[in-house]
C-alpha cells in the first residue's frame, strides 16, 4: 500500500511569487487579485499533479518571532509589501477556508517552522511529504521522504529536491545545507554570515570539515591566510547566523494530522467567491452537482431562460417558410456550425438561428439532401439584405465560410465578441460561456468541456446531435439576451462610433483578406531554400576555421567555450549556466574577432530559412498556391490587428536576406500587380494632433523632414548642418517618444551612454514643448480614471499606474503615453481599410484588398485598374479622419511585395 501523500506549503512565499511573476488584475471593484489568481493555478496544478491525501498551507503572521529576539536586525531593510499584494492576504485565506484547505500560522514563528514542524510530524506518522515553496531555506528539509518544490520562472515551473538532488546540485547534505547558510549568510533576511564566504567557499569548507563545527574545530587547517582570519573574527556572528537560518521542527502547536485531511470543498460559497473575484476560468474546477440551481445562477436577476424550446429543421421548403419569419423580424441571431477548427478548410454541420424570444432553430445540414451551398443559398435573400440586422458572437468565421460558398452577406450589425473586445480589451477569453457567467449569472459547459482539449479533442461531428443542438440553443439564447447589455455599456462609455463605424464593418474586411489570401511563389521559396542553406553550410565552415574545432554553434553554452575561453574575448554577461551569447552581447563584441560576424550572419539566416522559408511552405494551400493568414481584431490591447498562421505582419523587411522573403509575394495571375500604399509617419503625425504642439505640426504641414528638424532642434545645429548620425540618433528619439521610451531604452539602443541618452531626451521635451505637457498630462489622467483613450474613445484600463512596484508603474506610464498614439493610428488604418473595401466593391473593380500590415495596405490590382485604384486609394487613406496635421501616403507597384519597397 503506498504511503499517505501530504502537501505542505508555504503561503506567504506562493502568493509572493504569484503577485510578481503575473501582471496586475483587477476586478470592477478595483480589488487586485492576481496574487490569488497565481497561486490558486499553482494549488490545482499541484493537487493535479501529486493527488495528495492530505494538505496544509502555512503563514507569517505579523510582528517579531524568536528570531527577532536573538538578532535584532533579522529582515531588517526588506521593502514593506505592497498595498496592492497585501490587500490579497485576506481574500487568498478566505478562498482556502471555502476550499475546506486546512491553513496555519502562529505568533512568534514564520511558515517555515510552523511546515518544518508539520513535515517532521508527517514523516514520524510515515507519509510521503511534499513541500511547496520559493524559498531555498526549505531545502534543509529534504530527506528520504520529504520532496521539496521550489518554483522557478513563472507561477507552474517547480524544480524537485530531495537527498540526491541536493548533492547534485549543492555538493552538500540538507543537514549542510544550514551550515552553508550560516557561513554565506542571506541577504534577503539580512542573516550576517561570515563576511567574504560566499556559496563556493561554504561549500569548500563544508566538503572538507563536514560542518559549521568541524571547521572552527579544526580552524588551523583552513587554508587561506584572510578566510581563516574572516572565520576566527566571526565565530560568533557564523553560529548565530546558522540559528537564524535553521527551521524549526518542534514549534509548540498541538498537531492532528487528520485535520488536514483533504476534503470536498464547499462548492456553493467557492462558486460565489470566484463569481465575485472574477476568476471565470476557475469556475470549471468546481463540481457543478454540488451547487444549487439558484446559487448557480446567482447572478441572474432576470428571469432569463437558455433552454428554450429549440425545433430542429430537416427539410429545405421547412427553412424556406422560416425565412419568412426572418424577414417578417428583420433581426437574425446565427451562428454556423464549422466541424473542425477553420472555416475554410472544414464543413458546415448545421445553422443555428433565432429571431425573437419564442422561435428558434437548428438547421441540420447533415438530414438535408441538398449540398451545403444549396441550403445556405435559401439564407441569400436574408445574407444580401441590409435591412435585415446580422447578430452573431465571432462572426468572421461565418462570414469566411459563406464566401467559401461563393455567397455574399450585407447587414452586419453586432457581433458580441467584438462588443465585450473594445468593453475589455486585456481580457484573453470573449467565449459565449464567459459572456453568460459575466453578463447573464448563468454557467454552461464551454466547448472545451464538450469537444475536449489538446490531442483529445473532437470536433463537432463527432458529439451526438442532441448534445450539439442543446449547446448551439444555449449559445444564441445567450446571444439574443446579452446584446442589449452591451449595447448599453457600448454607448454609455462613448464607443458608439469606434464600434458601429470601425469594428463592426472591420469584421468583413479581415474575412474577405482572410478568404482572397496572399500568392506565394513556391519555385522561388525553394530557390531561397537553397540559397540560404548554402550560405548556412559556408558559414558554418567559416566558424569552425575561427574556432578550430567544430562544435555545436547552436548551443550557447559549446559557443561560450569558444568565444571566451578558447577565444579569450572578453566576457560581456555571464548567467547562471556559463556565459551569456545572446545578441546584446555578440553586438557588444563586433569587431573583436571575424567569428562575431559569421555568427551573426548564421543566426540570422538559419532564423529566417526554418521560421519563413520552411514555415510558409507547410501553409501554401495546394489548390490555391496562397496562404490563408488568419486576422484577429480581438488580440491586442492597443487595437492593432494581428496576423497568425502565418504571421504576415513580421515578415523581415530590415535586413537584405529577410527582405528577399518578400519576393516570393506576387499576383495570383499575370494580369495583376501589387499596390503597397503606406502611411507616412502617422504615429509622429498622431502625437503631433494630440499634443498639438506648434513645432511638430510646423514640419509636416511645411513636408520638411521631421528627422532632420528634430536633429537640428535636439543637437542644436542649421538643418543642413545635421549629419546622416545626427539624423538617426533624431529618429530613434522621434520613435523612442512616442513608445515612451527612457533614457536606458535610448542609450541601449544608439549604444551610448544614458547620460547622453538623457540629453537627448531633455532636449527634445524642451523644445517640443507640448509633447511635454502631453506625456505628463495623460499620465495624471491614466491616475484618475484608471485608463486612457485614443481619438475615437478606445479604451485601456491600467492599473499598473498605481502599483507601488516601480517597474510596474514605469511600464504603465509608458503605455499611458503610448496607447492613445498607437491606438489612434490602428483605428485610423482600420478606417481606411473598411473605406478601401467599400469603395472596391462599390465601383465592381476586380482589384482586391488582400492585406494590412501595421501602416500600410496592400491591394492585389488589375493592370487596367492601377492608375484607378492608387487614386482612390491616396484619397481615402489621406482623408480617412481630419487631423491638425495632414496624413500622407506613399505607394509603389511592382509584381512581387519585395518590388513595392
Amino acid at each position: 500500500m503506498d504511503d499517505k501523500k501530504l502537501i505542505l506549503i508555504d503561503g506567504n512565499s506562493l502568493l509572493h511569487r504569484a503577485f510578481y511573476a503575473l501582471p496586475p488584475l483587477t476586478t470592477k471593484d478595483n480589488l487586485h487579485t492576481n496574487g490569488v489568481y497565481g497561486f490558486l493555478t499553482m494549488l490545482y496544478k499541484i493537487l493535479d499533479d501529486y493527488d495528495p491525501d492530505y494538505i496544509g498551507v502555512a503563514f507569517d503572521r505579523k510582528g517579531p518571532t524568536f528570531r527577532h529576539k536573538e538578532y535584532e536586525e533579522y529582515k531588517a531593510g526588506r521593502k514593506k509589501t505592497p498595498d496592492e499584494l497585501g490587500m490579497q492576504f485576506s481574500v487568498l485565506k478566505e478562498v482556502l477556508d471555502k476550499l475546506n484547505i486546512y491553513r496555519i500560522e502562529l505568533d512568534g514563528f514564520e511558515a517555515d517552522d510552523l511546515v518544518g514542524t508539520l513535515a517532521k510530524h508527517g514523516e514520524e506518522n510515515d507519509f510521503e511529504v511534499i513541500l511547496v515553496t520559493g524559498d531555498k531555506d526549505y531545502l534543509q528539509l529534504a530527506s528520504e521522504k520529504t520532496k521539496v518544490l521550489i518554483t522557478k520562472k513563472g507561477i507552474t515551473n517547480l524544480e524537485t529536491y530531495g537527498v540526491d538532488e541536493m548533492i547534485e546540485r549543492y555538493e552538500v547534505t540538507p543537514e549542510q545545507f544550514i551550515d552553508l547558510k550560516g557561513l554565506m549568510g542571506d541577504k534577503s533576511d539580512n542573516i550576517p554570515g561570515v563576511p567574504g564566504v560566499g556559496e563556493k567557499t561554504g561549500i569548500k569548507l563544508l566538503k572538507e570539515f563536514e560542518s559549521m563545527e568541524g571547521i572552527y574545530d579544526n580552524i588551523e587547517k583552513v587554508s587561506g591566510k584572510k578566510l581563516k582570519e574572516r572565520l576566527v573574527e566571526n565565530r560568533q556572528q557564523a553560529f548565530m547566523s546558522k540559528r537564524l537560518a535553521t527551521i524549526i521542527t518542534n514549534v509548540p502547536v498541538e498537531i492532528d494530522l487528520n485535520t488536514l485531511k483533504i476534503e470536498k470543498p464547499n462548492s456553493e460559497e467557492l462558486y460565489k467567491l470566484y463569481t465575485d473575484l472574477e476568476f471565470n476560468s476557475l469556475l470549471n474546477k468546481i463540481d457543478k452537482d454540488d451547487i444549487n440551481e439558484d446559487i448557480l445562477n446567482n447572478l441572474n436577476e432576470e428571469d432569463i431562460s437558455i433552454d428554450s424550446d429549440i425545433q430542429i429543421i430537416k427539410d429545405l421548403n421547412e427553412l424556406k417558410e422560416k425565412i419568412d419569419l426572418i424577414k417578417e423580424k428583420g433581426k437574425f441571431y446565427f451562428k454556423l456550425i464549422i466541424d473542425g477548427e477553420h472555416p475554410l478548410k472544414d464543413g458546415i454541420l448545421g445553422l443555428v438561428f433565432k429571431v425573437d424570444k419564442d422561435n428558434t432553430y437548428y438547421v441540420d445540414f447533415e438530414s438535408i439532401d441538398d449540398d451545403t451551398k444549396t441550403i445556405l443559398e435559401s439564407f441569400n435573400e436574408i445574407f444580401n439584405s441590409n435591412d435585415i440586422k446580422k447578430i452573431g458572437h465571432g462572426m468572421k468565421d461565418d462570414i469566411l465560410a459563406i464566401f467559401k460558398n461563393d455567397i455574399s452577406i450585407k447587414g452586419i450589425d453586432f457581433d458580441s465578441i467584438i462588443s465585450q473586445y473594445i468593453i475589455a480589451p486585456s481580457q484573453s477569453d470573449y467565449s459565449i460561456k464567459n459572456l453568460a457567467q459575466e453578463y447573464l449569472g448563468l454557467y454552461i459547459e464551454g466547448e472545451d468541456e464538450i469537444l475536449g482539449t489538446g490531442k483529445k479533442k473532437k470536433s463537432f461531428s463527432e458529439i451526438e446531435l442532441d448534445k450539439r443542438v442543446d449547446y448551439f440553443n444555449k449559445f444564441i439564447n445567450i446571444l439574443f439576451n446579452i446584446e442589449d447589455k452591451l449595447r448599453d455599456i457600448i454607448e454609455e462609455q462613448d464607443m458608439t462610433e469606434l464600434y458601429y463605424n470601425i469594428e463592426v464593418p472591420l469584421i468583413e474586411v479581415l474575412a474577405f483578406m482572410e478568404y482572397q489570401g496572399f500568392t506565394v511563389h513556391k519555385d522561388g521559396l525553394l530557390k531561397l531554400k537553397d540559397e540560404f542553406e548554402g550560405k548556412i553550410n559556408k558559414l558554418t565552415e567559416d566558424i569552425y576555421e575561427f574556432a578550430g574545432e567544430e562544435f555545436n554553434i547552436n548551443s550557447p553554452k559549446q559557443l561560450g567555450v569558444i568565444l571566451f575561453d578558447k577565444l579569450d574575448l572578453p566576457v560581456i554577461k555571464k548567467t547562471k549556466t556559463g556565459y551569456s551569447t545572446n545578441a546584446e552581447v555578440l553586438e557588444k563584441l563586433k569587431g573583436k574577432h571575424p567569428i562575431i560576424e559569421r555568427i551573426l550572419e548564421y543566426r540570422q539566416i538559419v532564423k529566417i530559412n526554418s521560421t519563413y522559408v520552411d514555415g510558409l511552405m507547410a501553409l501554401i494551400d495546394e489548390k490555391s498556391h496562397k496562404v490563408h493568414s488568419s486576422f484577429n481584431q480581438t488580440i491586442t490591447t492597443t487595437g492593432r490587428i494581428s496576423s497568425t498562421e502565418p504571421n504576415l505582419q513580421n515578415i523581415p523587411i530590415k535586413t537584405d536576406e529577410g527582405r528577399k522573403i518578400r519576393k516570393v509575394f506576387t499576383s495570383a495571375e499575370d494580369d495583376y500587380t501589387l499596390i503597397d500604399a503606406d502611411y507616412s509617419q502617422i504615429e509622429l503625425r498622431v502625437l503631433a494632433h494630440i499634443s498639438d504642439d506648434p513645432k511638430l505640426k510646423e514640419a509636416f504641414y511645411t513636408g520638411e523632414d521631421i528627422h532632420t528638424k528634430t536633429a537640428s532642434e535636439v543637437f542644436d545645429v542649421p538643418k543642413d548642418e545635421v549629419t546622416s548620425l545626427m539624423r538617426s540618433r533624431a529618429k530613434a528619439v522621434n520613435f523612442g517618444i512616442v513608445y515612451g521610451i527612457s533614457d536606458y531604452g535610448l542609450s541601449r539602443d544608439l549604444n551610448i551612454s544614458r547620460k547622453e541618452a538623457k540629453t537627448y531626451i531633455d532636449n527634445y521635451l524642451a523644445n517640443y514643448e507640448k509633447v511635454k505637457v502631453y506625456m505628463e498630462s495623460i499620465v495624471d489622467q491614466g491616475k484618475k480614471q484608471g485608463y486612457v483613450e485614443t481619438i475615437f474613445n478606445r479604451r485601456r484600463y491600467l492599473p499598473e499606474l498605481k502599483s507601488k512596484n516601480y517597474n510596474v508603474r514605469s511600464f504603465g506610464e509608458r503605455t499611458a503615453m503610448n496607447t492613445p498614439i498607437q491606438g489612434s493610428a490602428a483605428d485610423i488604418i482600420k478606417i481606411a481599410m473598411v473605406k478601401v473595401y467599400d469603395e472596391l466593391k462599390n465601383r465592381k473593380l476586380k482589384s482586391k484588398l488582400i492585406l494590412q500590415v501595421h501602416d500600410e495596405l496592400i491591394i492585389e490590382a488589375h493592370r487596367d485598374e492601377v492608375d484607378e485604384v492608387k487614386e482612390l486609394l491616396k484619397d481615402l487613406m489621406e482623408n480617412a479622419v481630419e487631423l491638425n496635421v495632414p496624413l500622407k501616403v506613399d505607394m509603389d507597384t511592382g509584381d512581387s511585395w519585395y518590388d513595392t519597397k
